[in-house]
């Protein structure tokens, strides 16, 4: 249960816990599957945890681009590569439709490998920002994040929470709603303690 004290507004018995952001925006953080989520089909999005390449993957990605259908994996490869065999790089973001998910934008970010990355922190966060950047730029007024980094990147769930929710925290206003849907329930234990605490 979200804190009353802390500024989470409970759960609406759904299973999303809301906390205010700001007087126009919220943060919900639920569990589920990312591919079904949506709002309204024309001004919403969902971040795919990509790798490098943008051709699909084990994890969220795998399961993105099968409920896409292969048009998404076409419409990567439309993606220019910014060196042999990388389209997005570590930190980075790029947008594509949706295809036959139920939302309108797809936005594809690549994380760090936690055990790789000399400074993972800086990455992941530049990864969330990235994102918001793009769905700003492309109208996007209803995003929903995975907990990127977390499956076989190994980043420690506490630490990632940490770095998603007070990215998202920088916001003023700029979204109606940013959701977290999280597949896994220690990680969406982990971002609701999280989001309980700062927020």
């Amino acid at each position: 249960m979200a804190s009353k004290g802390g500024g989470g507004e409970g759960n609406r018995g759904d299973g999303v816990k809301d906390f205010k952001l700001s007087l126009s925006s919220s943060l919900k953080i639920q569990r589920g599957d990312i591919t079904m989520w949506s709002v309204n089909g024309t001004s919403d999005a969902i971040v795919n945890a990509a790798n490098e390449k943008m051709l699909g993957g084990g994890g969220v990605d795998g399961a993105v681009h099968r409920a896409a259908g292969p048009e998404l994996r076409r419409a990567c490869y439309t993606v220019p590569e910014v060196r042999p065999g990388i389209r997005c790089p570590k930190g980075e973001a790029r947008i594509t439709p949706a295809f036959q998910l139920p939302v309108f934008h797809v936005i594809h970010a690549v994380g760090p490998v936690y055990h790789v990355d000399n400074h993972p922190e800086v990455t992941l966060r530049n990864a969330y920002r990235n994102c918001l950047k793009l769905a700003k730029e492309n109208k996007i007024e209803y995003i929903a994040f995975p907990a990127i980094s977390c499956g076989a990147y190994g980043y420690p769930y506490d630490e990632a929470a940490a770095i998603a929710i007070s990215t998202i925290m920088e916001l003023d206003g700029d979204f109606k709603e940013v959701h977290f849907v999280l597949f896994e329930d220690d990680i969406y234990d982990a971002w609701l303690n999280k989001a309980n605490a700062l927020l």
